[in-house]
């Protein structure tokens, strides 16, 4: 059985579509869920839905149940997700599970992005366990700056701290492409990926795409921590989400998206999305 967790969510649910279109047949596809009327439509399709809460330990370990390889697609609450995680890993462990995926984060080792520690720790639980891990160290998605780039068409600016710092973001499709490429090669593969799109890119490339694809002028303002802090507070965002975005930029200042990496593009078996194409479609609805 090929199992993901998380599998109504966004990444989730495209690699368990990607495992069907792959040819893997839906009965050996287990998608984990808390709610199973969010994945109404892949039960429709053969997919073995199973219910579980991943505070839970003796609901994971029933939904686990037969797993050969397992994509942990990593949890959204922050604090908790560490011990969530534990419990999942335990459960393909018992499980006998040959393989376990996990989506981190890019170069958890040294990122001194605010994610980083849960991933490191979720990293080093796979090992310590004795656990065959395949560390997808998935970079940010593209979808993070949809935002930003349909505000830039209406406003003729991207606002950032990033300074020069480079993203190598990719999109989900792609960092899903990637995670079936792993849970269906003929033979497991554990080890570390640095997963990304081909080309690195800063928020002045972004302005300039949007620009390009909008037919208008559009600059980068590169502000100081405390400005940018104050302009996101200024435009509703709540003062924690503004020092995280504020964070974020700042480690990318220092590289922490910056990878040099083409190993999505090799497993997927061609070129990443590129930031113009990303933003033509997120322009064109």
């Amino acid at each position: 059985m090929l199992t993901v967790t998380g599998a109504s969510g966004r990444l989730g649910r495209l690699v368990v579509l990607g495992l069907l279109d792959a040819g893997v047949p839906a009965d050996e596809v287990v998608a984990v869920v808390r709610d199973p009327a969010k994945a109404a439509d892949l039960d429709g399709r053969g997919v073995q839905v199973r219910r579980a809460d991943y505070d839970d330990a003796g609901a994971v370990a029933k939904a686990l149940a037969g797993t050969d390889r397992l994509l942990r697609v990593s949890g959204s609450e922050l604090g908790g997700r560490v011990a969530q995680h534990g419990t999942v890993l335990r459960a393909a462990r018992a499980a006998g599970a040959e393989l376990i995926a996990y989506t981190s984060g890019p170069k958890v080792e040294t990122s001194a992005l605010a994610v980083a520690p849960d991933h490191l720790a979720t990293e080093r639980l796979i090992a310590e366990l004795g656990l065959r891990g395949a560390l997808l160290r998935n970079n940010w998605y593209f979808e993070n700056y949809d935002a930003a780039i349909t505000r830039a068409a209406e406003t003729g600016e991207v606002v950032g701290s990033a300074d020069g710092g480079r993203i190598a973001a990719a999109t989900r499709a792609d960092l899903a492409a990637g995670a079936v490429a792993v849970l269906t090669a003929p033979e497991p593969a554990p080890g570390v990926y640095e997963l990304g799109g081909d080309e690195a890119w800063t928020l002045a490339d972004l302005a300039a795409a949007v620009a390009a694809a909008a037919g208008r002028d559009v600059a980068y303002h590169d502000l100081s921590p405390e400005e940018h802090a104050r302009a996101l507070e200024a435009a509703g965002l709540p003062e924690g989400a503004a020092q995280f975005v504020v964070g974020t930029d700042q480690a990318i200042a220092k590289g922490a998206l910056e990878t040099g990496s083409r190993q999505l593009s090799e497993l997927i078996g061609r070129p990443t999305t590129t930031l113009a194409e990303h933003v033509r479609t997120v322009l064109a609805g």
